[in-house]
C-alpha cells in the first residue's frame, strides 16, 4: 500500500466525521457494557457476601464446583442454571454466590464451553451421604432399591428415569411373596415406578406419608419446576420444560385419575425385616410381604416433631401450603430455618385478619437469608407478627398453646399449628438395614 493511500485512510479515521458518526456511538456501547458488568459483578459480589454472613454456604445436594484457572467468564453457565441466581460472574470468574438454593440441576456443566465445572457431593465441611447402588438400583442388600433423591440424584427428569429403571430390574426377579415389589414413597421417582409395576402388571403396594409429589410438594407456592421432556410409564413421552409446581402436581395427579393408580397416602414406613419370601414391610398400617422393596424417599425425611402433648391433633402440621387456609385464625410457626420464617411473613403478609406467632428455641435466627429476616423484621415492626426467641412449645390443645420463654409460662389463643424444624434423615434407617453408605466431602 503506497504512502498516500495510508494517509488517506488515517486522514479517513481522525475526520471529525469518522469519530462522530462512527467512533463516538462505539465508545458509548463499550462503556454501557462494561458499566453493566461492573454493576453486575457487584450485585453478585454483595449477594456472596451476604449469603456468606448469613452461614448459607453449604449446598444441600449435588453442586457445581468451579475450577477458576480454566473458567473464561463467558457466563454460559449463569444462563444456563434454571434457578436464576445460583451463579453469578464476579471479576471475570464464574461463582457460586447462592450455594443452598442449587438443587443439582446440572445444566451449569453441560453449558460451560471450557470445562470448568464439575459437579460433586457435599463439600470440605459438611458431608452428604450417598447409599452405594448397582447400576440396576439395587443396594448391596439383595431386593432392596433406592432411586430418586434419597440416592443422590434431586433431579425430576432423573429421578422419573430412575424409578422406571428400578422396575425393569425387579420385574426380572422370581417373586414367590404376596407382593413383588413395595414402593416406598411418591415423588416423582414413586411415581415412575408405581406407573411401570402397573403397566409391567406386577403385584405391588405404593406408600407415601403424606401426599403425591414428594420433595415438589414442598417447594414454595408458584415457584418454578424446571424439567425436561420424559418418558413415564403408560403415559409416554412428557413434553414439560416449564412449569409451576401446582401445574406439574396437578398434571401427576390426573395422571393417577386416568391409569386408576393406586397409592397409599397417609401411610408412613416404619420398619424392614427379612423375611423367608423376601422382606416383612410394616408401616403404620398393615405389614406387607413382598419380595422387593424400592426406597423412593426424599433425603428430607421424616418431618422432626416436637414430641409435645396434644401434638397428635390434626391441626399441626409440617408445612405451608396456603396462607389462605389460615385467614381469620390464631397460628402458631415453630422453627427458625428459611421455611419457618416464609411460612410466618406469607401468613402475616397474605392475611392481615390472621394472628401470627412464630416461635424459636434459639435467641437468633441464624443461617437465614437476609431479605427473610428483612420480611420478619418489618411484619415485627408493623405489629403483623409476634415473635418469641428462646422459647419452647410445651403443649397444644385444641383451643391454645402453652410456651415457655425464659422460665415463663404463657398460654395463647390457637386454630393451627405449623412445625418447620427439618426433617430427620433416613441415614440411620438405612445403615440398620445395612445398607452400605458413603459420606462424601466434595467428591463426585
Amino acid at each position: 500500500m503506497s504512502s498516500i493511500a495510508s494517509s488517506g485512510i488515517v486522514s479517513t479515521l481522525l475526520s471529525p466525521t469518522f469519530l462522530t458518526y462512527y467512533l463516538a456511538p462505539l465508545a458509548v456501547v463499550f462503556f454501557v457494557y462494561f458499566r453493566g458488568h461492573k454493576r453486575r459483578d457487584q450485585e453478585n459480589l454483595t449477594q456472596y457476601q451476604a449469603n456468606k454472613e448469613a452461614g448459607l454456604t453449604e449446598p444441600p445436594s449435588l453442586h457445581p464446583v468451579i475450577d477458576a484457572s480454566k473458567c473464561l467468564g463467558s457466563n454460559a453457565c449463569v444462563i444456563a442454571c434454571p434457578e436464576g441466581d445460583i451463579i453469578g460472574v464476579i471479576a471475570g470468574k464464574a461463582q457460586v454466590i447462592n450455594p443452598t438454593n442449587c438443587v443439582g440441576h446440572g445444566a451449569c456443566k453441560t453449558a460451560c464451553p471450557y470445562d470448568a465445572i464439575t459437579l460433586v457431593f457435599g463439600t470440605e465441611k459438611r458431608g452428604i451421604d450417598i447409599p452405594h447402588v448397582t447400576p440396576t438400583f439395587e443396594t448391596n442388600v439383595p431386593g432392596i432399591y433406592i432411586a430418586g433423591e434419597l440416592g443422590g440424584m434431586g433431579l425430576i427428569r432423573n429421578a422419573i428415569t430412575q424409578g422406571r429403571q428400578a422396575i425393569d430390574a425387579i420385574k426380572k426377579r422370581d417373586s414367590k411373596a404376596e407382593y413383588d415389589v413395595v414402593i416406598v414413597g411418591a415423588g416423582p421417582a414413586g411415581l415412575s415406578a408405581s406407573l411401570a409395576a402397573l403397566d409391567s402388571k406386577l403385584d405391588f403396594v405404593t406408600v407415601e406419608q403424606e401426599d403425591l409429589g414428594g420433595t415438589v410438594a414442598h417447594f414454595p407456592r408458584g415457584k418454578i419446576v424446571m424439567t425436561s421432556p420424559v418418558t413415564l410409564p403408560i403415559i409416554g413421552k412428557v413434553k414439560m420444560r416449564e412449569t409451576t409446581k401446582e401445574a406439574l402436581l396437578s398434571f401427576w395427579q390426573e395422571i393417577t385419575q386416568k391409569t386408576n393408580l393406586k397409592i397409599n397416602y397417609k401411610e408412613r414406613l416404619e420398619e424392614i425385616t427379612p423375611s423367608d419370601k423376601g422382606f416383612l414391610v410394616k408401616t403404620t398400617h398393615k405389614t406387607y410381604e413382598a419380595d422387593a422393596v424400592l426406597l423412593t424417599i426424599g433425603r428430607r425425611g421424616t418431618p422432626r416433631k416436637l414430641d409435645v402433648p396434644g401434638e397428635e391433633m390434626s391441626k399441626v402440621v409440617y408445612k405451608l401450603v396456603d396462607p389462605q387456609q389460615y385467614r381469620g385464625q390464631h397460628v402458631l410457626v415453630v422453627g427458625g430455618g428459611d421455611s419457618a420464617l416464609e411460612a410466618a411473613a406469607s401468613i402475616a403478609e397474605d392475611e392481615p385478619s390472621s394472628t401470627v406467632t412464630l416461635s424459636y428455641r434459639s435467641d437468633a435466627f441464624a443461617r437465614t437469608k437476609p431479605k427473610n429476616r428483612g420480611r420478619i423484621d418489618a411484619l415485627k415492626a408493623a405489629k403483623r407478627l409476634q415473635v418469641l426467641l428462646s422459647s419452647n412449645v410445651k403443649k397444644i390443645t385444641a383451643e391454645t398453646v402453652t410456651i415457655e420463654q425464659g422460665g415463663k409460662i404463657m398460654e395463647i389463643p390457637n386454630n393451627a399449628v405449623i412445625v418447620c424444624a427439618g426433617g430427620v434423615l433416613p441415614t440411620p434407617f438405612l445403615k440398620k438395614l445395612g445398607i452400605e453408605i458413603e459420606t462424601k466431602y466434595g467428591t463426585a
